[in-house]
């Protein structure tokens, strides 16, 4: 399924114009005929892949940022006024169309790619290579959508439609899955994938083994598999150990790739910090070279953090003073920041899809679900001291203390990387903003298990596709 929707506006506009054969168009086996031709393809899957997006949503859903004032459609987004019909939720968080696409792309490699034709010394073994990278990928994107429009793991649930065939031309409705045999589709793709990948990390961009390890880990966190969670976040951990902290804040201006196994190539023109960032540029002190502010950070998150000792506090924002004087509010988000005012590389990060950061807190979070109390402390207690200089080491005495300390580290670490509106849905958790970073009275608390914490499927889905099932609540 690409899209059902995308494919029905085609196929409709196109009778329209001609009458056209089905067998008019080019199929995979003779658009990838060789070798060389399914790893362009595998290529250009990676170049759709984005995670922009749900730092976005994330960001803005949660309560993690705060309206800057200077963005005029921030209020409606920040209050969760979702719909199917709501033009924030279908322009600017739409997975479907985003991911369909990809899976779509890596199915047709995945159909023909042992028919492919061998041209080149070692096209088999990259054969087989790209096998591995084309099932990562659809599982990556497929597991996306879950995020986007599962509810939190059940068996009985619905998650999404799990592809795993070119979408077929005329176009046919596709019904959601349940979430047993989506997991176990994916998890398949993944053990599959583990076998295949390299086992290096010369480029970071393409999959490798240490990085289906992380969505291994991620995968297992969510279906809350702990003994799982806990084996594949290690693996992870074991090929790429936490940054040193004098090297920490480089992560953020791609100086290095430490604790990176995977992460997207950004530019000027696609880049995180379009998504999240404070988009504007100061090449001269002067604040009339100042653009629009969108986004700031919350105050709550802002005072989490220790501001001296913490790395993380500069790495991930800071106070411009040219602000100040300006009359404007003076706190930015500056993770995705790239490198100094008027160089090639302001405002241009790569994505950083998985780090070590994240497998120690869901190795920590495992460990204390499964009554680990002093794995968990250590875990912990290991990042931060990574992290925090004088750090002193903390115990946990109850499994309650230790996921109240691992929710607040999730927050700091993981901030602006896509992961506290879903962490708070996955805990059953409240979004709770401090007075002073809700746009309004009625957009300061989103209670838990509100049904807005599922997207709803898009209109113009839902009518394309006669099978699909909508979330409750929309």
């Amino acid at each position: 399924m690409i899209s059902s929707a995308f494919l029905v506006l085609l196929i409709v506009s196109c009778r329209k114009v001609i009458d056209y054969k089905e067998n008019e168009f080019i199929d995979a086996e003779k658009a990838l005929k060789t070798v060389e031709n399914l790893e362009q393809a595998v290529i250009g899957a990676y170049a759709g892949m984005q995670v922009e997006m749900g730092y976005l949503l994330n960001a803005t859903f949660s309560d993690e940022v705060k309206t800057s004032g200077e963005f005029y459609n921030s209020i409606s987004t920040h209050e969760w006024q979702y719909g199917p019909e709501d033009v924030t939720i279908r322009d600017n968080f739409t997975a479907i169309g985003s991911y369909y696409p990809i899976i779509d792309r890596v199915n047709r490699v995945l159909a023909v790619i042992t028919k492919a034709d061998s041209t080149r010394a070692g096209d088999n073994a990259l054969r087989l290579r790209l096998k591995g990278e084309a099932q990562f990928i659809r599982a990556f994107c497929h597991f996306e959508l879950y995020r986007y429009y599962g509810a939190n793991y059940d068996p009985a649930a619905l998650a999404m439609p799990y592809r795993t065939e070119p979408s077929p031309l005329p176009w046919t409705a596709f019904s959601r899955d349940k979430m047993d045999a989506y997991f176990q589709k994916l998890n398949t793709d993944l053990t599959e994938a583990k076998t295949l990948v390299v086992n290096t990390l010369t480029d970071r961009t393409r999959a490798n083994r240490a990085a289906v390890s992380g969505l291994q880990a991620r995968v297992a966190l969510y279906m809350k598999d702990w003994t799982n969670a806990i084996t594949y976040s290690t693996e992870y951990i074991t090929a790429l150990p936490l940054s040193p902290r004098d090297e920490f804040n480089g992560i953020w201006t791609d100086a290095n790739n430490n604790e990176q196994a995977f992460k997207l190539k950004r530019s000027n023109t696609n880049n995180p910090y379009s998504k999240i960032g404070s988009l504007w540029r100061n090449t001269s002190s002067n604040a009339s070279n100042i653009g629009t502010v969108f986004w700031i950070p919350s105050s709550k998150l802002w005072n989490s953090y220790d501001q001296t000792a913490d790395i993380r506090f500069s790495s991930y924002m800071k106070v411009e003073p040219a602000l100040a004087t300006a009359g404007r509010q003076n706190r930015l988000i500056t993770k995705y920041a790239g490198t100094a005012y008027g160089t090639s590389g302001e405002n241009v990060a790569d994505a950083k899809v998985f780090r070590t950061g994240e497998m120690y807190l869901i190795r920590a979070e495992a460990k204390a679900e499964s009554n680990d109390l002093a794995g968990a402390a250590a875990d912990i207690n290991a990042l931060r001291a990574a992290r925090i200089t004088g750090y002193a080491p903390v115990t946990f005495a109850s499994k309650d203390e230790a996921m109240t300390a691992i929710i607040l580290e999730r927050f700091k670490e993981l901030a602006f990387e896509g992961h506290r509106f879903w962490d708070l849905k996955r805990k059953n958790l409240a979004v709770q903003r401090e007075g002073t970073d809700a746009p309004s009275s009625t957009g300061a608390t989103l209670t838990a298990g509100n049904f807005r914490f599922l997207l709803p499927i898009p209109e113009i889905e839902m009518q394309a596709n006669s099978l699909m099932t909508q979330n409750p609540g929309y």
